[in-house]
């Protein structure tokens, strides 16, 4: 065949080499610079809500805010990160209006204490931008699908400061069981120059090291399999709670603007009774407060409910950064039961959370390089594998594809 022979060709390479060299280069310095405003945007709407607490009290309007937005720019059916993901697998262009319109419901999420994250909002910010270069540039199908992982990945590595992560995880994440490896150059120069364009902005990656290092003994080992096995129970049992929350809520409540506010004084008047405002927002502070050893036993429980209710509701963000915060301090709490280091035990809880919601493995145990150094890595590893192992084909995206189950047969869509 034609094609075939033309790929033995040296030039062919040298082509392909020099053409995702430029785009890659391209959307990683167009994703730095998105991910900074976007950190800086949710940095100054977090800090205005912390001023002022009582702008829980206009969560609903908030929400109202967020429905209208959508209808204005006519995204009232947009899937969000199914979305995006839907674009690595078919190739279809992503409208222009999601950047604007996740970048606008976000900041109103966190600025009137919604419990969401921020990666949701990244990778569509990412893959929207990615599908308007291959637009201009004219790209074919096939390279559409890659310059939009390209995207995602700049700007959740411009927005985390992990470039490995953002790598791994957006090449990875779409399709269970396979690692898209035609996305390496473009995913990696992208994501590398995004985090070193919003360093350069004033966004620095959140690492934290840890106090101990463990060797996985006999004596110990059983304590790290308790652990992955409960961290895993725990990631099933979220994402289950997060599909049916979102299901009953569109069933009983249809109306997209009764929905939203509705969700909107639950997540208030549960601030109410929780008496302060941990549980609003991303989490992240409880997260690291977590890996630091502080964690309330509940804390696990009402950040997964705050978040599904948020999420449910119609509100925008994102899941990954309350799952880090649901992980870690669940794994804190469970590792001073078993005589572990609750620091420790958290981080292990937060990768390992985040490798049940996401099914990436890969993608999970460089995070934890990146966020807490290599001197533990055998044993995240060793968690991470468990954890992708026992949370069977549980997760976050409903458009996630089982190209290969975990047991090895050829799968299909999730079903959720």
């Amino acid at each position: 065949m034609a094609w075939l022979d033309k790929m033995h060709h040296p030039e062919y390479y040298v082509k392909t080499f020099l053409k995702w060299g430029f785009l890659g280069l391209l959307m990683g310095a167009l994703g730095g610079l998105l991910g900074a405003i976007f950190h800086h945007a949710l940095h100054f709407v977090t800090h205005i809500r912390s001023e002022h607490t009582w702008l829980i009290f206009l969560l609903p309007v908030g929400g109202l805010l967020t429905v209208a937005l959508y209808r204005v720019l006519k995204m009232q059916g947009n899937r969000g990160t199914n979305e995006i993901i839907d674009a690595t697998l078919d190739g279809h262009s992503v409208s222009p209006m999601v950047a604007p319109s996740i970048f606008l419901a976000t900041a109103m999420t966190h600025l009137f204490g919604g419990s969401a994250g921020r990666e949701g909002a990244a990778l569509q910010l990412g893959g929207s931008t990615a599908s308007m270069l291959a637009k201009l540039f004219k790209l074919g199908e096939e390279d559409r699908k890659v310059m939009v992982m390209a995207g995602m990945s700049a700007v959740f590595a411009g927005l985390f400061g992990t470039p490995l992560t953002a790598t791994l995880f957006c090449m990875e994440f779409e399709s269970v069981g396979t690692l898209f490896t035609p996305a390496l150059l473009p995913c990696y120069l992208a994501a590398f120059t995004a985090s070193r364009v919003s360093g350069l902005l004033g966004v620095h990656a959140e690492t934290y090291l840890l106090d101990s290092v463990y060797a996985i003994t006999m004596g110990n080992s059983w304590k790290f399999l308790v652990l992955a096995v409960l961290v895993s129970g725990l990631g099933i049992a979220m994402c289950a709670v997060f599909h049916k929350a979102e299901h009953l809520a569109a069933h009983h409540l249809p109306n997209p603007y009764v929905r939203i506010a509705v969700g909107g004084i639950i997540i208030t008047v549960l601030t109410l009774l929780v008496g302060d405002h941990r549980f609003n927002g991303a989490g992240m502070d409880m997260a690291l407060k977590a890996v630091g050893g502080e964690a309330d036993w509940y804390s696990f429980l009402l950040k997964l409910l705050f978040t599904a209710v948020t999420l449910s509701a119609g509100f925008k963000g994102g899941e990954i950064v309350p799952t880090f915060c649901i992980g870690a301090t669940f794994g804190c709490v469970l590792g001073g039961l078993l005589g572990l280091d609750p620091g420790v035990a958290a981080a292990l809880g937060l990768v390992g959370l985040f490798c049940c919601a996401t099914n990436s493995p890969f993608a999970s145990i460089v995070l934890s390089i990146e966020m807490f150094g290599s001197a533990n890595l055998y044993l995240f590893a060793l968690i991470c594998v468990i954890c992708f192992v026992l949370s069977g084909h549980s997760g976050l995206y409903a458009s996630q594809i089982i190209q290969f189950s975990k047991s090895g047969i050829p799968g299909s869509r999730q079903e959720q």
